[in-house]
């Protein structure tokens, strides 16, 4: 078990992390919010790059703080910004991260290679430096190095940027094929890839977990209280400071606009379903708030 309690950290005057607590087992772990919630900041804490100001961590009891050879030493990671060595093949460059984690009989780094590469539709560009590489050829090859060596906890943070479709679903299978055994932490802004995958997640926002539990549950817990109506551009500018509106978009030349109401908000909302979409929106602007938080993170 990763347990997480009440870690904060401080940027200089920015509060990047408060008082964050979460309890993980092995499966996929899914981690949603804006852009400035925390996320990125929370995986380098728990990938042990930085030490949080106040709070702990344990991994199966250890902590992991004050061991941080711990985690790392069954850790793979995939961070946000993934750099690479110039002039580096990816089978080279595999080789010499897999050397790194202690993998020291060559013939198993060559066949784990392999196999990696195959796994991320790399192998026929093993060759080529990663340097040359595509944005999302680059990304696959950030996948295969986390997955060196096997590790227990996986943390990836925005894994699927820059991946077309037919790759970002290859990932996501091979993700979901590693969630048995290991502890996958995926954070992103995509809430297709938790509701699709993770079977536990939080929504985080202002350095703080404003909700957790399974996809479904956050959805059930607004179920029949999320309307949908479509409005002109200059009608939804002024659905848009109401307190309880959650999300709009843009459709054929009008306006799909969504607010959360116990009741039918006038003539012309239609009662929708419930979409995570909906769920993530209504608890990251307050509008619901989860009474199991404390239940869920002790």
């Amino acid at each position: 078990m990763l347990s997480i309690q009440n870690i904060s950290k401080s940027f200089g005057d920015v509060h990047a992390l408060k008082n964050v607590s979460l309890n993980l087992e092995p499966g996929l772990f899914g981690l949603l919010g804006p852009n400035g919630a925390g996320k990125s900041t929370l995986m380098r804490t728990l990938a042990t790059l930085q030490k949080p100001d106040s709070g702990s961590i344990h991994l199966n009891g250890v902590d992991i703080v004050a061991n941080p050879m711990t985690m790392r030493s069954t850790l793979g990671y995939l961070p946000q910004d993934f750099g690479v060595y110039p002039k580096m093949s990816a089978k080279a460059l595999l080789d010499h991260i897999a050397v790194l984690k202690g993998i020291t009989d060559k013939t198993a780094r060559e066949t784990q290679i392999r196999s990696l590469l195959e796994h991320v539709n790399l192998l026929t560009h093993s060759s080529a430096n990663v340097a040359t590489y595509s944005g999302g050829m680059r990304q696959r090859f950030g996948v295969a190095q986390a997955l060196l060596g096997d590790p227990k906890v996986l943390i990836v943070d925005e894994p699927t940027a820059g991946l077309d479709p037919t790759e970002r679903q290859r990932f996501l299978d091979l993700l979901s094929e590693q969630a048995e055994s290991k502890i996958i932490i995926l954070s992103t802004h995509i809430i297709e890839d938790v509701r699709d995958l993770c079977t536990d997640m939080a929504v985080m926002g202002a350095g703080q977990i404003v909700a957790r539990g399974a996809p479904e549950a956050l959805v059930a817990r607004i179920d029949g209280q999320v309307w949908r109506k479509r409005v002109t551009k200059e009608e939804s500018a002024k659905v848009k400071t109401q307190d309880n509106f959650l999300s709009s978009r843009h459709l054929s030349g009008g306006v799909i606009v969504s607010v959360l109401d116990t009741r039918s908000p006038g003539a012309g909302w239609d009662q929708a379903d419930v979409m995570l979409e909906d769920a993530y929106h209504a608890h990251l602007h307050g509008l619901v708030a989860d009474k199991t938080l404390e239940l869920a993170n002790v």
